[in-house]
């Protein structure tokens, strides 16, 4: 396994602030963190990446205690707090009717819609917005499916701080509007897609009108990474051994970057081997599956989809931002992609169900992957998954209600009740 793309590990340059500094994946630029607002390379306009000049282990994070969540990882971002409402410390959930259907070895659910918002957007806000701070920005805003709106909003007003969404005009799941709206979120409805309020956001932040937290900022993805820290500790205290693969939604391709650059960390830490790394494993729903294409075709670059649908509304994304970062932590970890029909993602959310674990659309792609995946053979029985679900069953209640079973009504009256039941 080959694990040097955009290295962790170069010398230290002298604009770094701490032992942190920002790093061009393209192009090799290195710059200070702090000084001024930067989402791309000022060279190139690649991504950029935080960069450390010291790696921390698993025992530097110390004895899960009073300390829990991304914070504990403190040592491994570059700030030692956050704007923090107890985020992290998810469920390593195990699912045993869904683990012998699959028939692998191991299966965990990774369940992140147990965030206070109600998904893994908490870990990348409870950073950014004290990054925000740092940089003595006032007005914070995102382009949103729906759980980036939901957590900035929150983690916006927590900060005291002026929050403007956009949203996709009717296209947002009701829970999720409704959590922008309460935390008070200015929120407009764009008439385009996600990918359109991404452009035009992206474009007030470069006018210096807001301070833009989507995943292109370097810093989400830095809170994000802990996702991926929580999963070898808690896959580990389970059964005593690393996973061999992690099976996620991809929508933005955020967390795929976020953990592979976990994991080249603690190889660089020394406290991963190469060839201990998990697999990372991408699944997009068949409507908007951009990066799906470009690990079919080889491609260095995705396709963008101008017209994307799909009942999972956190993942409808054509344009996938942290794309050059995502696909080398597929093809660097021996992964790979897979599309799934809308029918497989709800089939995978009653699974889901059956098991105890209630999550939105998106986060069921994850589990409709590993299906289609074992029929394949591209998984084999022996291997230890974990599939991460992104976001709660209530964020979209809509879909819930959907998937579920029909009410039925019944006279108040006990033996209509008996009736009913002796149907």
């Amino acid at each position: 396994m080959n694990l040097t793309l955009s290295n962790p590990t170069a010398p230290v340059p002298d604009v770094a602030d701490d032992g942190v500094w920002l790093a061009c994946i393209e192009c090799g630029w290195t710059g200070p963190p702090f000084d001024q607002i930067r989402y791309r390379c000022p060279d190139c306009d690649g991504l950029l990446e935080v960069r450390y000049d010291d790696h921390p282990t698993f025992d530097d994070f110390g004895e899960r205690g009073p300390k829990r969540g991304v914070w504990r990882y403190a040592d491994a971002l570059p700030v030692d707090s956050g704007v923090s409402i107890e985020e992290g410390d998810t469920p390593l959930y195990e699912v045993p009717t869904i683990e012998d259907e699959v028939g692998v070895s191991a299966l965990r659910v990774k369940h992140e819609g147990m965030n206070p918002t109600g998904s893994f957007k908490d870990r990348g806000m409870t950073l950014g917005v004290r990054v925000a701070q740092k940089l003595g920005v006032s007005r914070l805003a995102c382009a949103s499916t729906g759980n980036t709106s939901a957590a900035l909003a929150c983690y916006g007003a927590r900060a005291g701080s002026e929050v403007l969404v956009l949203l996709p005009a009717g296209k947002v799941a009701a829970g999720k509007v409704a959590q922008a709206s309460l935390h008070g979120a200015r929120i407009l409805e764009v008439d385009g897609n996600f990918d359109d309020c991404l452009d035009v956001v992206s474009d007030l932040a470069d006018r210096g009108e807001a301070y833009l937290l989507n995943s292109l900022n370097p810093f989400r993805l830095e809170g994000q990474k802990t996702i991926g820290l929580e999963i070898l500790e808690g896959f580990r205290d389970q059964t005593g051994e690393l996973p061999d693969r992690i099976v996620l939604p991809v929508g933005n391709a955020g967390n795929t970057s976020a953990l592979f650059k976990a994991f080249r960390e603690l190889v660089a830490a020394g406290e991963l081997a190469p060839e201990e790394v998990p697999t990372l494993t991408g699944v997009q729903a068949e409507g908007a599956a951009p990066m799906v294409e470009a690990i079919e075709e080889g491609a260095d670059e995705v396709r963008r989809w101008d017209e994307v649908e799909t009942v999972a509304t956190a993942i409808r994304i054509g344009y996938p931002v942290n794309a050059p970062k995502a696909l080398p932590a597929i093809r660097e970890t021996g992964g790979t992609a897979v599309a799934v029909s809308d029918g497989e993602i709800t089939d995978a959310q009653r699974a889901l169900a059956r098991d105890g674990v209630g999550v939105e659309p998106a986060s069921a792609a994850s589990v409709a992957g590993l299906r289609t995946l074992r029929e394949s053979g591209e998984i084999s029985a022996d291997e230890r998954v974990v599939c991460l679900t992104t976001g709660h069953l209530l964020k979209d209640p809509d879909a819930a209600a959907a998937a579920g079973v029909e009410p039925e009504p019944v006279p108040a009256d006990t033996d209509d009740v008996l009736s009913l039941l002796s149907r």
